[in-house]
């Protein structure tokens, strides 16, 4: 991360909002929330990591901006009705 201009004191939060957003979404708890974070992390990480102008770096970056559109999706329509904020309501 530092090679790229980002302190690496950052690396604990990048590691709990992609595991812990990761796992709100898998179980569908606080599905919008999570899916907004993540939302914003795969935006954000296209953006500072992937923006070089080689082929691999071109590819994760397309990578990013799809997971941050179905994650867009989770944040407009929720989550199923399996999820855990269905059967709390």
């Amino acid at each position: 991360m530092e090679s790229m201009g980002v302190s690496s004191a950052l690396l604990p939060l990048a590691i709990l909002v992609e595991f812990g957003g990761g796992f709100l979404v898998l179980i569908g708890l606080q599905t919008r929330l999570a899916a907004f974070l993540l939302f914003g992390f795969s935006l954000v990480a296209a953006v500072l990591f992937h923006s070089g102008s080689d082929m691999n770096s071109q590819i994760m970056f397309m990578k990013n901006i799809s997971m941050a559109g179905g994650l867009l999706a989770l944040v407009i329509f929720g989550a199923g009705g399996l999820s855990v904020d269905k059967k709390l309501k």
